[in-house]
């Protein structure tokens, strides 16, 4: 076995992640191994090292961290490999693709001292660097992933969550006016059910529909099924995203998703994603709920839900 002597700081520097996203990647995602000394200090192995690195490159071209941390190293140095290829020489003599991570810990830095100006500046800049996908599926998505992991292990306050929230709802409204749909585009209505009172995860959905030119009609966090419903029937919607978060323990999810179920028109989707969305799969399968694993799988299901020609299941 390789030695392990780096620690995470001098990791940090050499894979140009910042040492919160090493520890995440780890913890969630089980990316890597690192030893622990007697005072519980990570040491990295060069072999680690070179890992990290990979990830670092194959998630900065698109690929879900969630779907790569666990692969052999061998098939992320392929992966890596057809990344650079697919490059090509587009990326001769150009400087280097803005740096993710850095996006991430500006974010970030910016929520721990509840700087709204310095969040909202960041998130521009991400938004020209990386468009309008780019920035939800490889900024706002962990970002929000983050400051639910901070929250529930007491680094950050549910204030701050709630900063982040109001500051992203704000620029989402914003950056989604552009992709507004026709009068003619499908409804989706966007919360999350009664108890769920995390939003990041329904604000993602919403800004991901109306970049694909859905009508959006967000109605936040906390709502109760029978409000949900009379909202796709006053809409007239296609579809009802729900985001799962937190409790991933709440008895009484069950019966309001069954309630929904129950209410809604039988020609409407509902799908369900989030962090706690694997807590509730059971009753989820039993009521015929779309699950989506990430915003990637919410859009594509988005799309063939437009398609007139193709009957879909609930």
């Amino acid at each position: 076995m390789a030695e392990a002597h780096q620690a995470i700081k001098v990791v940090a520097r050499r894979t140009g992640l910042s040492a919160h996203v090493i520890r995440v990647w780890e913890k969630r995602y089980g990316a890597v191994e690192p030893e622990r000394t007697g005072t519980n200090r990570r040491l990295y192995s060069d072999e680690q090292v070179e890992r990290l690195s990979l990830l670092r490159d194959i998630t900065r071209n698109g690929h879900s961290i969630g779907n790569v941390a666990k692969l052999p190293t061998e098939k992320l140095r392929e992966l890596a490999m057809e990344s650079h290829a697919a490059n090509g020489h587009a990326s001769r003599g150009l400087a280097a693709p803005p740096s993710v991570p850095t996006f991430l810990d500006e974010c970030m830095a910016a929520v721990k001292s509840l700087d709204a100006r310095a969040l909202d500046e960041t998130l521009k800049r991400a938004a020209t660097e990386l468009g309008a996908q780019g920035l939800l599926q490889r900024v706002v998505a962990p970002l929000a992933q983050t400051i639910g992991d901070l929250w529930r292990d007491g680094t950050i306050t549910a204030a701050h969550e709630h900063f982040a929230s109001a500051v992203i709802r704000i620029f989402l409204g914003h950056a989604a006016r552009p992709f507004a749909g026709t009068d003619s585009a499908p409804v989706i209505v966007v919360a999350t059910p009664s108890g769920q009172i995390h939003e990041l995860g329904a604000l993602l959905a919403g800004a991901a529909a109306a970049n694909l030119g859905w009508h959006v009609t967000y109605l936040g966090a906390s709502l109760p099924a029978a409000e949900i419903a009379g909202a796709v029937r006053q809409n007239r919607a296609r579809a009802v995203a729900l985001s799962l978060v937190y409790p991933d323990d709440d008895p009484r999810l069950e019966g309001e998703l069954t309630r929904l179920h129950e209410s809604l028109p039988p020609e409407v989707m509902l799908l369900v994603g989030g962090r706690a969305m694997p807590a509730y799969h059971d009753v989820l399968a039993k009521i015929g709920a779309t699950q989506v694993k990430d915003l990637a799988e919410l859009c594509s299901k988005l799309d063939e839900l437009r398609k007139p020609a193709k009957k879909l299941k609930r």
